[in-house]
């Protein structure tokens, strides 16, 4: 029951190269067949006038003086030193003061922490608060005059293949403002992520998209053409579990999700979230012996959340779940994927009570669960 997971790469404190390309052989072969049955138009003909509302020019300009580079030093003897950089966005101004969000491994271990304002002006930031399970931190600058705030956008709303921008400062400051373009390639994606050493983030439910993210990226915003933040870069795929190079797939911690997490760090510095006190991973993960031999379920369950450990004196624990029970449901609402489980759970609050619908090898219970909290910061 060993999962088998990509390595994903929070975006933000290193920087490697990648490269590595493949050409699928029914691709060439369609190609090939436009080539020589599609009619050719030699003559060419003037170019018309763009619009200019909802380019990706426009949008730039709504946010470039919203984004910034998020530099992170730490204490050497009686001096700082820079340690890494990323990216950061204002997403409110009042009383002389900037909000900025970014990735909380951005400026993790931090004992200074700067910001480069688009105009190429140095700015000491105090942080407000971090959250490790999102991966969001939030800082606070005073002297704000040459920034102004971008806003958020709905995460909900957005659709795969729509046209979005990534702004921020890959591989550094010296590279700041950068901007790419592409579609988003997924709405709602589960991945595993680590650091570059190794201590893992958990699981996040992101957006994935093509538009290149880079080291130094990590905090920046992902835009939609109307200039909205529909989400914060946060990692990028580097390379299978089979060491494959990858390119193209970036993902980003979803608006609605950065919104509220930002509102509860600057009300109260931390985030506490209600918990199961289980590990898991989704059955469609099991190999399908091991789904009949380990966890004895009915041939017509597909899919579900298995519980491969329980966290002693945890809710689960107390509730009576075992290791390789199957959650299939929670408050009557069905549960396919550890993200629909989070999704659901967080709606909740320390010390809610909710219903579990669960197998227990071929034998389906309920149960009701009053939530803890976690120990996650």
């Amino acid at each position: 029951m060993d999962n088998k997971l990509t390595k994903i790469l929070l975006a933000g404190a290193f920087a490697g190269l990648i490269g590595g390309s493949a050409v699928l052989a029914g691709q060439e072969i369609y190609q090939n067949y436009q080539v020589t049955h599609s009619k050719v138009l030699t003559s060419a003909k003037s170019s018309k006038k763009m619009s200019s509302s909802d380019t990706a020019s426009t949008a730039y300009n709504k946010v470039a003086n919203a984004v910034v580079s998020v530099i992170n030093f730490k204490k050497n003897g009686s001096s700082y030193t820079e340690s890494s950089e990323g990216s950061g966005v204002v997403y409110k101004k009042g009383d002389g003061s900037a909000f900025i969000v970014t990735n909380n491994h951005v400026i993790d271990g931090a004992a200074k922490v700067q910001i480069l304002t688009n105009s190429n002006r140095t700015v000491v930031a105090e942080l407000v608060g971090k959250d490790s399970m999102t991966d969001l931190a939030v800082l606070k600058v005073t002297d704000a005059d040459d920034l102004t705030a971008a806003s958020f956008g709905d995460s909900e709303k957005i659709s795969v293949g729509q046209r979005v921008l990534a702004i921020g400062s890959p591989l550094g400051s010296e590279y700041a403002s950068s901007v790419t373009e592409g579609i988003i390639s997924a709405t709602k994606r589960l991945v595993n992520a680590d650091d570059s050493s190794n201590n893992s983030y958990g699981g996040s439910t992101v957006i994935q998209t093509d538009a290149a993210i880079n080291p130094g990226n990590s905090g920046g915003p992902l835009i939609n053409l109307a200039g909205q933040i529909v989400g914060i870069n946060s990692m990028k795929l580097s390379s299978s579990s089979s060491g494959t190079s990858v390119e193209g797939i970036g993902f980003a911690i979803p608006s609605d999700q950065v919104v509220d997490i930002v509102n509860k760090l600057v009300k109260f510095g931390k985030v506490t979230r209600p918990a199961l006190g289980i590990s898991m991973i989704n059955l469609s993960q099991v190999p399908a012996d091991e789904q009949k031999s380990t966890l004895k379920l009915p041939t017509d369950v597909a899919n579900g959340v298995v519980v491969y450990k329980v966290n002693a004196g945890s809710p689960a624990s107390k509730a009576g779940l075992k290791k390789y029970d199957l959650i299939v449901g929670i408050d009557g609402q069905q549960v396919s994927t550890q993200a629909d489980l989070r999704e659901k759970l967080y709606q909740h609050k320390v010390g809610d009570k909710v219903k579990l619908t669960y197998y227990h090898g071929s034998e389906k219970k309920t149960v009701t669960v009053k939530l803890n909290q976690s120990l996650q910061s």
